[in-house]
């Protein structure tokens, strides 16, 4: 069972998440939170795999609980529970080490699949976040291209390879499938190139990769 936290300061959001939850088999909601202070001490105590968090919360935010937990409990996996669909959240929310990010209009089956996605280690942004990433690179991000280049130089042909498909948005399955190796090379491969790069997970990756711009 994937053992998830939900934390939003509005009961009736919570009741809601949770229902959705609930629906799915391999998931049990093992606590709950209405502000970021408790959401962090909570997933601690109830050793929670994947803790899903709204960003506007009373007295630690969302991007502070997921930059506390990231300290406390590395394990734990953080997806972030939005209303807001701004770049700047986006962004901010990913480079703090967020294993996704859902908008609160989502689909019900998207949030189970982002929990699950980040349960096991991949990185899940809706489709309307996707969107808004596609389009990051601009001036604010030209400047950082030189640096992310630099960084992708100390990557292998085959990692590079292997990083250019992450950034396409493929899971580890699709890319083993696409190369003709198996899902467990794919994946230690991911490991390489996140430890290089010194990224949190494939999405910072896939960002540095789009700041680099093409590369062979």
């Amino acid at each position: 069972m994937i053992r998830v936290l939900v934390a939003d300061d509005e009961p009736l959001i919570t009741a809601g998440i949770r229902t959705v939850l609930a629906s799915a088999p391999d998931i049990e909601v093992v606590a709950e939170a209405g502000d970021g202070r408790t959401a962090v001490e909570r997933a601690v105590s109830h050793r929670a795999d994947v803790a899903l968090l709204d960003i506007v919360m009373p007295v630690l935010d969302g991007l502070g609980a997921v930059d506390e937990l990231r300290r406390r409990a590395p394990a734990v996996r953080c997806v972030l529970l939005t209303a807001f669909g701004a770049e700047s959240h986006v962004l901010r929310a990913l480079e703090y080490g967020a294993a996704g990010f859902v908008l609160k209009n989502c689909e019900p089956g998207e949030l189970i699949r982002a929990v699950r996605a980040a349960h096991q280690g991949d990185a899940f942004l809706s489709p309307q976040v996707t969107r808004l990433l596609l389009g990051t690179i601009g001036a604010g991000r030209v400047g950082r291209r030189q640096e992310a280049a630099g960084r992708l130089a100390r990557l292998t042909a085959r990692e590079r390879e292997v990083l250019g498909l992450v950034a396409e948005g493929l899971s580890n399955a699709q890319i083993a499938r696409r190369l003709h190796m198996t899902e467990m090379t794919i994946k230690t491969y991911v490991s390489r190139v996140l430890a290089k790069l010194d990224c949190a997970n494939r999405v910072q990756a896939a960002l540095l990769s789009r700041d680099a711009g093409p590369h062979p």
